[in-house]
């Protein structure tokens, strides 16, 4: 798009015009006026090359062992809000929380259950350092994230 076209496109845009409205009034497509007002929009955010890539929830199960313990443990509010948001699944004579959440998180949590394998003078239970192990397991499988 020509620089004076572009020069009353934003001023259209400023005083209200649609996107769509501009593209027929310039016979251009609406995204060659969407690029031509980026710098106006408002969700607008530059995009750094080198910027990685944004986590996307993954859903894991947790061992009930192991939600147990992390409910009676001192947690950061965003992993607390994480497993309140979990949804319990019953199993047989257990059950597992079902919590869906980025890797990053997944592995603070599983950090938080290190004492179930044991601490000195503090012995293991056996179920819960297996449901420790099998989530860690779990875990395990994301993919891992930078270095």
């Amino acid at each position: 798009m020509a620089p004076d076209r572009t020069t009353a496109v934003h001023t259209a845009y400023r005083e209200g015009r649609s996107i769509a409205a501009l593209a027929r009034d310039h016979c251009v497509s609406r995204g060659a006026i969407r690029t031509a007002v980026t710098d106006l929009l408002p969700d607008h955010t530059a995009i750094e090359e080198d910027a990685p890539a944004p986590e996307l929830p993954v859903t894991l199960d947790i061992p009930g062992e192991v939600a147990d313990f992390l409910r009676t443990t001192e947690l950061e509010a965003a992993e607390r809000a994480a497993l309140d948001q979990g949804v319990t699944v019953w199993r047989g004579g257990g059950y597992t929380l079902r919590v869906s959440a980025v890797p990053a998180m997944h592995r603070q949590l599983l950090a938080r259950c290190q004492p179930l394998d044991g601490a000195e003078g503090v012995p293991a239970v056996p179920a819960q350092r297996k449901a420790r192990q099998e989530h860690e397991n779990r875990v395990s499988t994301l993919v891992p994230t930078g270095p």
